[in-house]
């Protein structure tokens, strides 16, 4: 983003009070350096497949985790793999599909959210399928405290027990933390995949990135409908957005490339791009800085780590 938009807009967020919104996670956040080798020329460079199509999956598994818990159907995670005994949730003391699911969806949006969920699920199977033996087992997953707590950093103390599973719209705002990171993460990785044949890994990435912008757009229309409803602690669906959205630039490093729902000058904004109107990037660790919540390592949504290689 150039400086005069990416300074309206934080001007904007700042009169809105919650420009500082991820400012506290700041002094945590890890250098945004690639973990990966991204300067070697493609003879030389060595073949990261299995490593990548993993750190994939680890991201796979926290979002279908996330969206079959939200329609009840947690235990089809099992089907291909996944352990849901390793998923924390709000409050739920064991982790069957039987306690979970959000009873106030609209027709609507359990359509929507049901649709992605399934999308999510064959994700997993196709990234699993592809590694075979190689593929990683499903991470811890907290779908309860890091939500909690993000809530609570991104609103500067506004927001308390943030619980995505409350209700339609609390939905929305937790799919929206995972969303645009996983858009950025896929298009960061494309460019390292060695296999670049016909229905190899790049083309298969691909085609899982696209789906995902879908997701995306969608999620962020939502949202965009809503921009100007109250939502909790007293802000907006755009500010709770906007503040989402600083709070993942205040851990990614020095970069300034995330973007709400609404531009500085009110404008609608359901596509994060650059000038050129081209989606942007985030290397591995940038990804991990997200998801970790700032921690280094572990935490947040992966309170012990992802599995395999990069994490």
């Amino acid at each position: 983003m150039n400086d005069s938009v990416r300074n309206t807009r934080r001007d904007f967020l700042g009169k809105m009070g919650i420009v500082g919104a991820g400012a506290l996670l700041g002094a945590c956040a890890p250098a945004a350096s690639s973990t990966l080798a991204t300067t070697m020329s493609a003879p030389t460079r060595p073949n990261l497949d299995v490593a990548i199509l993993n750190f994939a999956l680890n991201l796979e598994y926290l979002e279908a985790a996330f969206y079959l818990a939200a329609v009840g159907r947690l235990g089809e995670l099992a089907t291909v793999g996944g352990d849901i005994a390793r998923i924390a949730l709000p409050n739920s003391d064991g982790f069957s599909s039987t306690n979970v699911g959000i009873a106030t969806l609209s027709p609507a949006i359990r359509a929507y959210a049901d649709e992605i969920a399934t999308d999510e699920l064959n994700h997993v199977r196709t990234l699993r399928g592809a590694l075979g033996a190689a593929a990683v087992a499903m991470p811890d997953l907290d779908l309860n405290g890091s939500f909690t707590a993000a809530g609570n950093l991104a609103s500067k103390g506004a927001i308390t027990n943030f619980n995505p599973f409350a209700n339609e719209l609390f939905f929305l705002h937790g799919a929206f933390v995972f969303e645009d990171v996983g858009v950025t993460a896929y298009k960061g990785a494309a460019r390292l995949v060695t296999d670049v044949s016909e229905n190899g890994v790049l083309e298969t990435a691909a085609g899982i990135l696209a789906v995902e912008a879908y997701h995306a757009g969608a999620i962020r229309t939502l949202l965009y409908q809503q921009k100007d409803v109250v939502a909790a602690g007293g802000l907006t669906v755009a500010q709770i957005v906007g503040a989402i959205s600083d709070l993942r630039d205040s851990v990614d490093g020095s970069t300034d490339l995330d973007q709400g729902i609404v531009n500085a000058n009110g404008s609608a904004n359901l596509v994060p791009t650059d000038a050129n109107s081209v989606a942007f990037s985030r290397t591995t660790d940038q990804v991990l800085a997200i998801v970790y919540l700032g921690g280094k390592g572990k935490g947040g949504f992966f309170p012990g780590g992802l599995n395999g290689v990069l994490k």
